[in-house]
């Protein structure tokens, strides 16, 4: 039973929230109608504690003359279109044969002072958790959207990794005055104001020249589109559609690696303790029988030597996944189920105060220092790297593995999240496309997962539902011993991952984002 006060806002089928009592609970916060998704997608966030309040805070001022000058340097940030926090800015110039490149970090460590309510209340949240339309900020969105975010035409503060094309890398604190906040589609259509062309152009180069030589030495090359949603301002999902990585990416991922690298790098050479971003290498079983289930799927794979190595393991890892890429490419098979395959056979990566390395890179030493404003390891390097530089005396947590732990779980829990959240959206979309063509309209779609009890299967581009195994054509299926098909005990019909299948939506579930499947 609810209190009677504030009930009298409420109607049926709206969200709430409801706060447990003694005798009878009370009713803390109207969303609103469960008939509009971001109403839907607000209640989520809330269910998983999401959106307590923000710890007291005072900041700083936004201004410090201790800092190197970089005002007067073509600067821009490029970012997705919905994006409003801004984490990182470039600067490029040519100097000789080679380019001279500077990756500026918003200064969070300015503004979150170490051991403040605020710096333990970002520590327990670990990230921002972002859904389709809105975000749980880690910080509060003064900071967040605000002092912190590396806005155009105003003077931010910055932590600045200078990248000269033949020496060792520069670390400081900055000023800089970003010239222009471009998104990837500005950047790739060259749609930037003319001082930024040449720039820009020198910005392409060295990516270009950069992720040739990650690739070379054995990173993994493995795409993974994002669904990407418009909303059609009436409380449903108007479209979805998936967003490769757009070359625009390329300019800022490559220049983010390489200022993750050196940091760590510079941090592992000290022996100092932060919080590493490491992947540790395969293990070599899981390796082989990656192998043996993409031959059973006739992926063609390098040859392995007989005993692998752990370091054996990673070089292929990265082989495979080179080759995978390249089978999907030409056979138009296994777009979903192949990359998956790989990514499933490789240990997580994780946070440690431990230089693990980063295997999936090929980096030996890696961190995570380009996002503080939406991840809290990022907050603690910057504090153990200025520390190291002599320019903050802020203190490191006194237990970093149990730090480790801990923003590890929290990312995992952020993912899941967000995946819910994108698998609600989707369902909703789905809905409405089957009100517009009719449910018993058959789809061309993808086995993407095998289970013993059924199928997952890709259809319509960007949607996924679930075939139970009970309706695959009345007989008893089957799961082979690697797990890559189910087949039937007395027609030996099989269903292997990668293959075309046709299939009918049976029924939606879309607040679960749970879509069940029947064959088409």
């Amino acid at each position: 039973m609810l209190e009677s006060k504030g009930i009298g806002d409420v109607s049926p089928g709206d969200l709430v929230v409801v706060r447990p009592g003694r005798g009878r609970a009370k009713l803390d916060e109207l969303i609103g109608p469960a008939d509009r998704v971001e109403n839907v997608l607000e209640a989520l966030l809330v269910e998983r504690g999401l959106r307590e309040p923000y710890e007291p805070h005072d900041a700083p001022s936004p201004e410090d003359p201790n800092r190197a000058d970089l005002r007067d340097l073509p600067t821009y940030t490029i970012d997705p279109d919905a994006a409003k926090d801004f984490d990182d800015a470039l600067s490029f110039r040519r100097e000789g044969d080679g380019i001279r490149a500077w990756v500026h970090i918003a200064d969070v460590s300015w503004f979150v002072g170490a051991g403040t309510p605020l710096d333990h209340g970002a520590a327990e949240r670990a990230f921002s958790t972002y859904v389709p339309g809105t975000v749980a900020a880690m910080l509060p969105h003064e900071l967040a959207d605000d002092l912190c975010s590396l806005r155009p035409h105003q003077d931010r503060l910055c932590v600045t990794v200078e990248l000269p094309p033949d020496d060792e890398p520069l670390f400081y604190r900055s000023t800089i005055r970003s010239d222009a906040r471009l998104t990837y589609g500005q950047a790739e259509r060259r749609e930037v104001p003319e001082a930024l062309l040449g720039v820009l152009a020198l910005n392409d180069e060295l990516a270009q020249r950069l992720r040739a030589q990650r690739f070379a030495r054995g990173a993994l090359q493995v795409q993974t589109p994002e669904a990407v949603f418009r909303f059609d301002g009436s409380g449903g999902v108007a479209d979805a559609w998936l967003e490769s990585e757009p070359h625009a990416h390329v300019l800022v991922e490559e220049l983010m690696i390489l200022a993750n690298e050196r940091v760590g790098a510079f941090l592992a050479s000290r022996s100092r303790e932060a919080l590493y971003r490491v992947h540790e290498r395969p293990d070599p079983l899981a390796i082989e029988h990656l192998l043996a289930k993409l031959a059973d799927l006739g992926v063609p794979t390098p040859p392995a030597p007989e005993r692998l190595t752990p370091g054996q393991a990673a070089t292929l890892a990265g082989a495979v996944s080179e080759r995978v890429a390249e089978y999907v490419e030409q056979s138009g098979r296994g777009r979903w189920a192949f990359p998956a395959l790989l990514l499933r056979s490789l240990k997580q990566a994780r946070y440690d105060p431990r230089n693990l390395g980063h295997s999936g890179l090929a980096s030996p030493a890696y961190c995570h220092f380009t996002s503080p404003i939406r991840r809290y390891p990022d907050l603690i390097v910057h504090r153990a790297l200025l520390r190291e530089l002599g320019l903050s005396d802020d203190p490191l947590p006194g237990d970093l593995p149990a730090l480790a732990e801990h923003t590890s779980e929290r990312e995992r829990d952020a993912a899941r999240v967000e995946y819910l959240a994108d698998d609600i959206c989707l369902a909703w979309l789905l809905e409405r496309r089957l009100f517009e063509r009719g449910w018993e309209e058959p789809w061309e779609g993808e086995i993407a997962g095998v289970i013993a009890s059924g199928l997952f299967v890709r259809f319509g581009e960007v949607f996924e539902g679930f075939l139970p195994v009970r309706k695959l054509h009345g007989e008893f299926f089957e799961i082979n011993v690697l797990g890559t098909s189910l087949a039937g005990r007395t027609t030996g019909r099989t269903y292997r991952l990668g293959d075309p299948i046709g299939v009918r939506v049976e029924s939606i579930a879309r607040n679960e984002g749970k879509v069940e499947l029947a064959p088409g």
